[in-house]
């Protein structure tokens, strides 16, 4: 067993002092991405994105090695390190918790190794030696529910009742987790839109945050998918930002812990005229 320093994890702290939800800026470091695929595929590309979105505003980062997308193949372990590694190299220092996005234990050591903050699994730490590389050290982990794999989860999901069957796998994958040592503050849940999800399940879900919310803190991921082109009707991904920030401010309303988005300058102003607007301070 591989043991690595005790630290403070910036996450879950960062969580606890923070009324309002935490942006979380997405860097792909991929050529296959549904909104940004290829634009930060070379690692230099990345991290002027990642610093771009620090400027902006971004809470913490999330550096994904491997499309998710639905439809998307496997990435090579190796394949997704060589993306990955370097750019969280050159992030340390950069005074923002980082995240890696991926499913890979082997990743996911090399990544807290190199001082990754958290583990964002779509996933939720099923393969195996996955839970352990997280309980192994101080960082975060959040679980997401998907049904099926990327390659195939959108051909035909289907749910008796979407809400609580999602809420049931993330408890018991929390409660998993517990029982291997990862303490109950270090765990982020995320319901998976998009992930094996029809429209209507994942309007379900979208309605159910605040019940979600009890079971820990909430990172919500809307930004630019499918189910915002469906709700404006607007094809493109380029044409999503207006409803990407709108169901960002509603998860907000209703008790999102994280915001996962493309877009981190639009979605912290439309946050801070929310809170103006409600009275409340920065």
């Amino acid at each position: 067993m591989t043991s690595h320093p005790a630290r403070a994890d910036p996450v879950a702290a960062t969580l606890a002092r923070r009324r309002l939800p935490l942006v979380m800026g997405i860097v792909n470091i991929t050529p296959d991405s549904f909104h940004d695929g290829g634009r930060f595929a070379a690692a230099g590309d990345a991290v002027a994105h990642a610093h771009r979105l620090i400027d902006e505003g971004a809470d913490m980062l999330d550096l994904g090695g491997e499309s998710t997308r639905p439809g998307a193949a496997p990435v090579p372990v190796e394949e997704e390190l060589a993306r990955v590694l370097p750019v969280l190299e050159a992030l340390r220092g950069s005074g923002v918790p980082v995240s890696i996005d991926t499913r890979q234990p082997a990743v996911m050591r090399a990544a807290l190794a190199a001082g990754a903050a958290m583990i964002n699994d779509v996933n939720a730490l099923l393969a195996p030696g996955a839970v352990e590389a997280v309980a192994e050290t101080d960082a975060s982990v959040c679980l997401m529910h998907m049904q099926g794999e990327p390659r195939t989860m959108q051909q035909a999901p289907r749910y008796a009742d979407v809400v609580s069957e999602v809420t049931a796998f993330l408890q018991a994958r929390a409660e998993a987790c517990i029982a291997a040592g990862i303490d109950r503050g270090r765990i982020v849940i995320d319901p998976g839109f998009g992930f094996g999800k029809r429209f209507e399940d994942n309007l379900a879900l979208a309605r159910a945050l605040p019940e979600l919310a009890k079971l820990a803190p909430v990172l919500v991921g809307l930004s630019r998918k499918s189910v915002i082109g469906a709700m404006t009707g607007r094809a493109a991904t380029a044409d999503r930002l207006s409803g990407s920030v709108a169901a960002a401010l509603w998860a907000a309303r209703h008790g999102a812990a994280i915001l996962r988005v493309h877009d981190v300058a639009a979605t912290r102003d439309a946050l801070a005229v929310w809170r103006q607007l409600e009275g409340e301070g920065q």
